[in-house]
């Protein structure tokens, strides 16, 4: 892929909104549970201090007060805009995203019915759309790579094919999340993408059919010189399960060493980063830190029975590999367990609590903590440095090459 930081995302799975993008990738960032808190606790996690849950000082008289000129505005729009009836439902969850915006924090949000439905997509298993990864942080929508026998793949989309039109509709200047939005779609329905793609004199034309797509968070095989392989592409609820069995059956055929690819998973649950890591190390040894802001910590540790604690190892990772990927690749980097490979991560360190607003009218998340690394490493927005940096060029892309991938096994193999 072109370096640089990237949030990448599933198409049509993952709606990275304005009001509270899910950075850290795509996609990011991920911790979204669906009714719960990203710090589900497990059976190893020690509470050192309770988490204060400091209230509003207010007396309701004085929020009556305090709401005044909200309530205000609300009568003058009613009574003075142009476009009569205003719709109740968008003012309302209009209001609900300024308020949260107005923090400040790129990762406490709203997101309404729709866009949460479709945010938690990717950790379900599947969604409606093309099937192809993506990057929504340039300037166009561009695509990263096509699943395999995605939509996406069977029309002829390539890597580095940037969207400029959706469905005639031209969407250059328009954010590329927004222009996610608009190739969102029923199974069975047609979307039609104009893409500028490099060597292409002229823009390029696919009438795509969109498709149920089911999204693999476990993919593994056995590469050149008996290494084992096992790519993680999220971490979600069905993802452990996945890969102890993928697991097994990659260390009954004796590998050398084991690569675990977590390039481009932008996370999932805190849980399932749990019990990945407690595969890799023994049961008891602290996994992360969980640090709020009145200074307390819940300390998670590794579950007993990991199928892999002694056989040599090295992670991929990149600029997509965030969040739950993250506390993985820290935690297995700070025991010296694992080599890391491939180039800075994301730096997705902090942890939100997801809750459900009465009636479906969606979501709001809030960040209520950031997390350290074994060795009490602050990830935020800093990411993890790997072992040995290596880069993937414009060229690799061209020649189909995967230099890290390379580089893990030859790590491997010596």
């Amino acid at each position: 892929m072109p370096n640089g930081t990237k949030t990448i995302l599933i198409i049509l799975a993952i709606i990275a909104i304005s009001a509270c993008s899910l950075a850290g990738g795509v996609a990011i960032g991920y911790f979204i549970p669906n009714t719960s808190s990203t710090s589900t606790p497990t059976p190893m996690v020690d509470t050192t201090t309770p988490l204060s849950t400091p209230q509003s000082t207010l007396s309701m008289d004085e929020k009556e007060n305090l709401f005044k000129p909200f309530w205000e505005a609300w009568e003058l729009v009613h009574k003075q805009y142009l476009d009569q009836p205003v719709d109740d439902v968008l003012l309302m969850q209009g209001a609900i995203r300024g308020m949260l915006d107005s923090l400040g924090d790129e990762h406490t949000g709203y997101m309404d019915p729709q866009e949460y439905q479709q945010a938690n997509a990717p950790l379900e298993g599947e969604y409606d759309g093309i099937g192809a990864w993506v990057d929504t942080n340039g300037e166009l929508l561009t695509v990263v790579t096509p699943m395999p026998g995605s939509p996406a793949e069977e029309v002829g989309l390539k890597p580095g094919d940037q969207v400029i039109a959706v469905d005639g509709e031209d969407v250059i200047g328009v954010d590329p999340n927004l222009v996610l939005r608009r190739v969102l779609g029923p199974a069975g329905t047609v979307v039609v993408l104009t893409v500028q793609r490099e060597g292409s004199a002229e823009p390029l034309i696919f009438e795509i059919t969109r498709a149920k797509i089911t999204i693999p968070s476990v993919v593994s095989e056995m590469k050149d010189g008996n290494i084992a392989y096992l790519q993680l592409t999220s971490f979600g609820e069905k993802t452990t399960a996945d890969m102890k069995e993928a697991l097994a059956s990659l260390l009954e055929q004796n590998p050398k060493g084991l690569i675990l690819d977590l390039r481009y998973n932008g996370g999932g649950f805190l849980v399932t980063a749990v019990e990945v890591v407690s595969q890799f190390i023994e049961g008891g040894q602290v996994v992360m830190y969980e640090e709020y802001g009145d200074g307390s910590r819940d300390t998670y540790k590794s579950l007993p029975g990991g199928l892999a604690t002694s056989i040599p190892m090295v992670i991929l990772v990149n600029e997509g590999s965030a969040s739950a990927s993250e506390i993985t690749a820290g935690a297995l980097q700070d025991y010296g367990r694992a080599t890391l490979v491939g180039t800075q991560t994301f730096g997705k360190g902090s942890v939100q609590i997801w809750t459900d607003l009465q009636d479906n009218q969606g979501a709001v998340r809030i960040t209520v903590a950031r997390w350290l690394t074994p060795k009490e490493r602050q990830i935020h927005e800093v990411g993890l440095t790997p072992d040995v940096i290596v880069e993937i060029t414009q060229e690799d892309v061209d020649a189909d090459r995967d230099p890290q991938l390379e580089k893990a096994i030859e790590i491997l193999t010596k």
